[in-house]
């Protein structure tokens, strides 16, 4: 990111002078620490999927008792990163990632238009919600966590669910239940100060020992590039030593926490920066707050790790870093597309270790679908282009 009115380093001296050491233990503390209610029935916070999707997450993530605005969220952002033309190699397609055999059984018109399309953005966030909500009245009477336990049917199957009275002991949907759920609480809307983090002062000492390193694109610190970095190369690096492991791009980083407002700003959050502020799939770059209204950063080509101004027009908010948050980011694929690779698919058969257990395609098990809301009138549809969050 080309940084049009960024501060120089001299006038971020003076917010430096007395150490940084003592502004991020100050800054870090200082906050109440209240944890954040669970994001079970929270709002979505702003920002955090593209704002033409926004209306359609809220209303059909309230569905049902056992989902959220959140939680749908964060499911369709790990099967697809919110593209609605994405297409995995088994075949799964659109924004929630349906398998062909199992959309016709919940396929729902979420923006009245009259059709039923996998493509279609706002019929795919309908149907996962009604596919969901099926799926909490599939094991309803099993006990523990309702959420939890339609999000483990969601990955293993209800008969995995029922079988097992609660989640199943499999590895691959314990992982997924916990990450949607952690998830999920990057995409609530706060409502008490946000938790502050005690491995900020860390992150924010590794950054300052690179203050004068040349801009790298695609630098991640090796040693065959001359110890260089990009800006999520920095920002994953300088957690990497508290360690948190960091996905790879700017707008994937986003997402590894909650979002405190610019006021609740604490040294160590991570600064994002975005062409289009209705639309996160276009941030592109990232920093690292020291406080005083600066980060450390890597800028652009031609430029050096150094401190600048946060207060620009592409400023778009910040994320507090969290293990939790970090560990539930999906990942990309290798083929240079930028595309997620989904944990799971609806209809798909449940892991190995449940090899035994009754088929868990939902048409095998359909029922009528849940009771939709009145749909909205539709917004204009993106796209579905935005970027995939250069590496800075």
């Amino acid at each position: 990111m080309v940084l049009r009115k960024a501060g120089t380093a001299s006038a971020a001296a003076g917010v430096v002078a007395f150490g940084f050491l003592g502004l991020v233990t100050m800054g870090t503390y200082a906050a109440s620490g209240t944890p954040q209610q669970s994001a079970n029935r929270s709002a979505l916070s702003p920002g955090t999927v593209p704002a033409a999707y926004q209306d359609a997450f809220q209303k059909w993530g309230s569905l049902c008792p056992e989902i959220s605005p959140p939680m749908l969220a964060a499911q369709l952002y790990q099967e697809s990163g919110f593209d609605p033309r994405a297409q995995s190699s088994v075949g799964a397609q659109g924004m929630a990632q349906f398998m062909p055999g199992t959309w016709p059984v919940y396929a729902t018109d979420g923006d009245g238009d009259g059709q039923k399309d996998v493509w279609n953005p706002y019929d795919a966030i309908a149907t996962a919600a009604v596919y969901d909500c099926a799926l909490a009245k599939d094991v309803a009477g099993v006990p523990g966590d309702p959420q939890a336990n339609l999000l483990a049917a969601y990955n293993a199957g209800p008969y995995a669910v029922t079988k097992n009275r609660g989640i199943p002991p499999y590895r691959e949907t314990q992982g997924y239940v916990r990450n949607i759920q952690a998830m999920a609480r990057s995409f609530s809307a706060p409502t008490a100060p946000v938790e502050v983090s005690a491995q900020s002062a860390a992150a924010i000492y590794f950054a300052q020992t690179k203050l004068g390193t040349p801009y790298l694109w695609g630098g991640e610190g090796l040693s065959s590039q001359n110890g260089q970095f990009d800006c999520s190369g920095l920002t994953r690096a300088a957690f990497a030593t508290v360690g948190i492991d960091l996905p790879r791009v700017a707008n994937d980083q986003w997402y590894a926490g909650p979002h405190p407002s610019r006021d609740q700003l604490r040294p160590g959050d991570l600064v994002f920066f975005a062409t289009d502020l209705s639309d996160p799939r276009s941030i592109h770059h990232v920093g690292i707050y020291v406080g005083g209204g600066y980060m450390i950063n890597a800028p652009h080509t031609g430029a050096v790790i150094r401190y600048d101004k946060i207060d620009t027009r592409e400023y778009i908010g910040a994320t507090r870093v969290t293990s939790d948050g970090a560990q539930a980011l999906p990942t990309r694929d290798n083929n240079g597309n930028g595309a997620v690779n989904p944990p799971s698919r609806p209809g798909t058969t449940a892991p190995t270790a449940a090899s035994t257990a009754a088929s868990t395609d939902p048409a095998a098990t359909a029922r009528p679908a849940v009771a939709a809301p009145p749909a909205p009138t539709a917004p204009g549809r993106p796209n579905g282009t935005g970027g995939t969050g250069g590496t800075g």
